[in-house]
């Protein structure tokens, strides 16, 4: 059987390192097991972090009242912010405020208010939804969002079985160059299955079960993975339109939600690095199994 990795000189999604956006014009068809009412998420601490590309992203820690998971979204820009975060809180001081990261502009030595202007926030007002309204900044159009899944092996032990953390640096790469866009990371490990039962697939991958078959042997769903958190999640930060990163179909209706609280706007596709150049990208023949499983068995929006 032929490689899955394309051979250099075919044709190319990506145009001058630019994926080529697809419009999604089609009402996507809601998921049946998608919730009625979403999980509710607060944003409990906010931090700045600059990273080694030199690109600022602020990072918020969220948590839900659907599981005790710390659910993460990572936010590339100054003008996309959490509505809980900003909310003020019973008897908290403008310290508390800051050190939870809910402050606009900058933090510095001697800074002694939470607010844009020096002042401290309105403890009154209050928009239509009971929320504290958030700074008056421009809402970006149409943001960049990657919904991400927690992978332990591809992101932190250099896995060559699956292109999680490619993904995971191709998002953050184009985001950075925009200026703006989301990254809600999801802990759900092995598509929600967990590490350990994820090492056991990889086990009978070796064996000579494809990804989809490893799941289906340890009485595992094929994909367990839920999105309602991300929906929500993105709502907190004023994201109802967007254009979003994935090859997977089934994700996109089940971010959009079961009463489109979302629209998804474009889908950008997330094409591997190896087949778009030359020598980089991962290139194994486990990678290839994964890739063609997923295109075969679980119609990823993947050609080559």
């Amino acid at each position: 059987m032929p490689s899955i990795i394309s051979p250099v000189g075919s044709p190319s999604l990506i145009a001058q390192g630019t994926p080529v956006a697809i419009p999604v014009t089609e009402p996507v068809t809601p998921r049946e097991d998608l919730l009625d009412t979403l999980p509710e998420v607060e944003c409990v601490v906010r931090a700045r972090i600059p990273t080694v590309s030199g690109t600022e992203i602020f990072l918020h820690l969220y948590r839900n009242n659907m599981d005790q998971k710390e659910h993460l979204a990572i936010v590339f820009g100054h003008d996309i912010r959490s509505r809980s975060l900003d909310k003020p809180r019973p008897n908290e001081t403008e310290m508390d405020r800051m050190i939870r990261g809910a402050y606009t502009g900058k933090l510095y030595p001697g800074r002694k208010a939470s607010g844009l202007d020096g002042t401290e926030p309105s403890t009154t007002a209050s928009s239509s939804s009971g929320r504290t309204p958030t700074p008056n900044l421009s809402k970006p159009k149409n943001t960049l969002v990657r919904i991400h899944s927690e992978c332990y092996t591809g992101e932190t032990t250099w896995s060559a079985r699956c292109d999680c953390g490619e993904q995971l640096d191709e998002a953050a790469r184009l985001m950075g160059r925009e200026g703006s866009g989301v990254i809600v990371y999801l802990r759900q490990e092995g598509r929600g299955i967990g590490l350990s039962e994820k090492l056991k697939a990889y086990n009978l991958q070796d064996l000579g079960a494809d990804t989809v078959t490893a799941n289906l042997l340890l009485r595992h769903p094929a994909d367990a993975r839920s999105y309602s958190i991300a929906t929500a999640i993105l709502l907190d930060l004023g994201q109802d339109k967007i254009r979003l990163l994935t090859n997977n179909p089934d994700k996109i209706a089940a971010v959009e939600g079961k009463h489109s609280e979302i629209h998804v706007v474009e889908r950008v596709p997330m094409v591997p690095l190896a087949w778009r150049t030359a020598n980089d990208g991962i290139r194994s023949k486990e990678v290839e199994g994964y890739l063609k499983t997923k295109i075969e068995r679980m119609g990823h929006l993947l050609s080559h």
